[in-house]
C-alpha cells in the first residue's frame, strides 16, 4: 500500500496490469533497440519471467542503466545497480506524473493503470509530484498511522487462521487462491471500512485486475471503472455516516483548511486497495515458496518460532522481501530534464524503470547476495522503495507477511510442494512479480474453532 515503488506500498501493482504478459501480443520477447549491447538477453520471454536474476546479473555488469522496449511498444531505461537505483528512486528530476511523458502512451493504457484517467483516478498518490504528493501524502498519513495498523493485528491473525480453516482438513491447497490472495483483501477492505456484505465485490474486483493482463482491453479498465462506482456511492455514505476507518479518516483528514476531495478520496481510496493487495499477495508466495526450496532455512526459522522467539521471523521477512520480493520494478518515473545516470544519457521525458529485483541482488551491496539468509542484518534492500515515494504501507504489509508465515508453519509444519517446481508458473508484467499457483500438499490438520469459514475467491 504504499505510493512507491512498492508502492504498496502494497503497494501497488500499476505499472499496469496493462504489462501483465511478456511479450507481444504473439507471446514474442519485445522487440530490443538497434543500439542493444552485444551478448544482451532477451527479456520479457516467459523463462525470463520464470527466473530474471541471470538477466538482471547481466544487465547489471554490462549495461547497468539499459535502454529497452518493454512489450507494450514503449522504450524505456531499466535501471539495475543498487547505487543507480537508489539515486533514481529519490531524484527529484524524474516525476511520477505521465504528463512528461507522451500522452498516447498513457492514455492507451500503456504507462498507468487501464481505465484510471477516464473513471478519474488519476490523482493519486503513484502519479503526482510535490507540493501535490506532499500535500495528500500528509492527509493520507494522518488516518493510516502505525496505531491502527497495532490495533488491527488480531483482525489479521483471525483472518490468517480461518482462512487456513477452510483448507486444513484437506491436506492440499492452492496457496495462492486459497490464502495469499484472499488475506490481503479482506483485511484492506476491513482497514478502508468496506462492509464485510461488500467485500466478496472487490475480491472479484481484485481477482480480474490480477488474472487479466495483456492491455487495456478486458477486465482492468472494467473493474476500474466498477471499483471507482462503488467508491463514490461509499464516500458519500461515509459522508453522512463515519466510522473509525480509513475512508472515514481520509474524509476527516485536513492540513491547514484544505480537504481531500470526492475525486481524490476516490483515487486515494482506490489506490490503496489496489496497491494494497497484490504486493502481499506475492510476499506470501514468493516467501512461501523461498522457503520451501531452502529447507535449511525453513527449519531455522521453524525452530525460532517454536521456541516463542520473533527475531527471525522480522529479518526473515526483510530478507524474503530482498531475496524475491513482490515488486520487481518501481513504478514508472519520467525525466523533467536531462540528466545522467549510471553513465547514460536520460533525455527529457524518457521513461526510467528501477529494477527493485536487480538492485537488491547487486553483489556491490549485498553480500551472496543470490543466497537467501533469513538472519541477514545488513539488509537496506528497495523493496518498499527509497525517498519521498517510500511505501506507506509497509507497516500493514509487514504485519499480513509474518502473521501468514508464522501461521502457515505453526498449522502446517509439513508443508511440502506438490509437484515440481518447473510445473509452476510465473505471472508475467513489468511490475509484479508472484507465482500464478502454488499448489502445496501437508498431514491434515483440524480448525482452529467451529465459526464460520471465510468464503474464498
Amino acid at each position: 500500500m504504499n505510493d512507491s515503488p512498492a508502492d504498496r506500498s502494497t503497494g501497488s501493482s500499476a505499472d499496469s496490469p496493462a504489462e501483465r504478459s511478456p511479450g507481444n501480443a504473439a507471446g514474442c520477447p519485445a522487440d530490443r533497440p538497434a543500439d542493444a549491447p552485444p551478448g544482451a538477453p532477451e527479456l520479457f520471454t516467459w523463462e525470463f519471467a520464470t527466473d530474471p536474476y541471470p538477466a538482471y546479473a547481466w544487465l547489471r555488469e554490462h549495461s547497468p542503466v539499459h535502454r529497452t522496449a518493454l512489450p507494450s511498444g514503449v522504450e524505456a531505461w531499466l535501471v539495475t545497480r543498487y547505487a543507480d537505483a537508489r539515486q533514481a528512486l529519490a531524484d527529484t528530476r524524474l516525476s511520477k506524473n505521465p504528463a512528461h511523458h507522451a500522452e498516447p502512451a498513457h492514455a492507451k493504457g500503456k504507462t498507468g493503470i487501464p481505465g484510471e484517467r477516464k473513471a478519474e483516478l488519476m490523482t493519486h498518490l503513484l502519479n503526482i509530484d510535490p507540493p501535490d504528493h506532499t500535500r495528500l501524502r500528509r492527509l493520507v498519513s494522518k488516518a493510516f498511522t502505525p496505531r491502527r495498523v497495532a490495533e488491527f493485528a488480531p483482525r489479521v491473525q483471525e483472518l490468517t487462521d480461518r482462512l487456513i480453516d477452510n483448507f486444513i482438513e484437506e491436506g492440499s491447497a492452492d496457496l495462492i487462491h486459497d490464502f495469499a490472495f484472499p488475506l490481503p483483501i479482506y483485511a484492506i477492505c476491513d482497514l478502508l471500512g468496506v462492509p464485510r456484505e461488500d467485500q466478496d465485490d472487490f475480491r472479484d474486483w481484485a481477482g480480474m485486475m490480477i488474472r487479466h493482463g495483456g492491455g487495456p482491453r478486458g477486465g482492468v479498465a472494467r473493474s476500474v471503472k466498477k471499483m471507482r462506482g462503488y467508491l463514490a456511492e461509499l464516500i458519500h455514505r461515509k459522508r453522512e455516516n463515519p466510522g473509525d476507518d480509513l475512508i472515514s479518516g481520509l474524509i476527516r483528514a485536513s492540513d491547514h483548511g484544505e480537504h481531500l476531495t470526492e475525486n481524490e478520496a476516490a483515487a486515494m481510496a482506490f489506490i490503496l486497495l489496489f496497491a494494497g493487495f497484490e504486493t502481499t499477495v506475492n510476499l506470501i508466495g514468493n516467501g512461501v515458496y523461498a522457503l520451501l526450496r531452502n529447507p535449511g532455512q525453513r527449519e531455522r526459522l521453524q525452530r525460532s518460532l517454536d521456541a516463542g522467539e520473533t527475531g527471525l521471523l522480522e529479518t526473515g521477512i526483510e530478507e524474503l522481501l530482498r531475496y524475491d520480493g513482490p515488486v520487481e520494478l518501481a513504478t514508472w518515473r519520467f525525466a523533467t530534464e536531462p540528466l545522467t545516470l549510471g553513465g547514460q544519457r536520460i533525455a527529457t521525458g524518457d521513461p526510467v524503470l528501477v529494477v527493485l529485483a536487480a538492485a537488491d541482488r547487486d553483489p556491490e551491496r549485498f553480500a551472496d547476495p543470490d543466497t537467501l539468509d533469513l538472519a541477514r542484518r545488513d539488509n537496506q534492500h528497495l523493496g518498499y522503495g527509497h525517498g519521498i515515494h517510500y511505501c506507506l504501507g509497509a507497516p500493514l504489509a509487514r504485519l499480513e507477511g509474518q502473521a501468514a508465515l508464522a501461521t502457515l508453519l505453526r498449522r502446517l509444519p509439513d508443508l511440502r510442494l506438490a509437484g515440481e517446481p518447473t510445473d509452476l508458473r510465473w505471472r508475467g508484467g513489468l511490475i509484479m512479480r508472484g507465482l500464478r499457483t502454488l499448489p502445496v500438499e501437508f498431514e491434515p490438520g483440524h480448525r482452529s474453532d467451529e465459526g464460520d469459514s471465510l468464503s474464498t475467491p
